[in-house]
């Protein structure tokens, strides 16, 4: 059986493979994918809406404890990168 996960971003609650680790590193978002980096990590769904859900409501921010804003590039890009593999385009 899978571990369970809740999204920070539609808290809606699922397998801990169908959701992206992320982890805050100097002040920035990275993806954790093997799920193995130190320090506290907040899982959200690969989907830009939920992405957006977390970012607007600083959802990342509480979850993983840290004060002030932090920088989200990396993880947009990995995103972008996921739906490209998805939708099959390069």
């Amino acid at each position: 059986m899978d571990p369970v996960r809740t999204c920070v971003g539609c808290r809606a609650r699922a397998s801990r493979s169908a959701l992206l680790r992320v982890v805050h590193t100097e002040s920035r978002l990275v993806v954790d994918d093997g799920g193995s980096m130190p320090g506290r990590g907040a899982w959200v769904h690969p989907q830009r809406s939920c992405v957006e859900l977390a970012l607007q409501r600083r959802a990342f921010v509480r979850a993983l404890r840290v004060p002030g804003p932090l920088d989200t590039q990396t993880l947009e890009e990995r995103l972008n990168s996921y739906g490209n593999q998805v939708n099959g385009s390069k």
